[in-house]
């Protein structure tokens, strides 16, 4: 973080480790969302001592490489066309633009290196009452992307209320799109469904 921030972009932990951390569960991968692109991205970890790997370039991810632990540092993006399977991207600087393209309203919550929290679409709360909801229209996340139905499941079982139950609106949006599914790669869902 520091080394993007001294380089004069914005650059925040996101996802599952500030999920975990704000449910006191253990953390895993380290994710970081930045204003700077991939060669910006590059450039400051160079400056810093830490070593870029490409690993996702064209999609605006660079891994970096710090105290021997892959950090995966993503340039705020926004999607321009996705199919189900793929996404097209445009980076962007906007954090509202990065949260929106997100799965689920709790992996859209963003920390600075002083721990403060950013929360674009209220995931913070959902959190807190253990409510897995999609952002925006779930038919639309969905679309987008197929994997997110399992994905659904998943964290509902590892997140989850168990008295809530699931949202109906997400299990319509799901049923609705279980031909998607077909198209998946093994390795994808089999990831999944191990994780699940």
């Amino acid at each position: 973080l520091r080394a993007l921030t001294d380089g004069g972009y914005a650059a925040y932990l996101v996802g599952g480790c500030v999920r975990n951390a704000l449910l006191g569960a253990p953390v895993g991968d380290i994710d970081i969302a930045t204003s700077a692109t991939p060669d910006q991205t590059t450039a400051c970890a160079h400056s810093a001592g830490l070593r870029p790997i490409p690993t996702g370039a064209d999609h605006g991810t660079i891994t970096v490489m710090a105290q021997g632990r892959a950090h995966e540092v993503t340039t705020f993006r926004a999607d321009v066309d996705t199919d189900g399977r793929h996404a097209v991207v445009r980076f962007s600087t906007c954090i509202d633009e990065d949260a929106q393209r997100r799965d689920f309203t709790m992996n859209a919550l963003y920390a600075d290196a002083d721990g403060r929290v950013i929360d674009p679409l209220g995931g913070w709360a959902d959190v807190l009452a253990r409510r897995v909801r999609f952002i925006g229209s779930p038919h639309q996340r969905l679309a987008e992307d197929h994997l997110r139905s399992l994905r659904y499941f998943r964290f509902c079982a590892w997140y989850g209320d168990p008295d809530h139950g699931f949202e109906p609106d997400a299990l319509d949006a799901i049923a609705r799109n279980l031909d998607g599914l077909d198209g998946l790669s093994r390795e994808r869902v089999g990831a999944e469904l191990t994780k699940l």
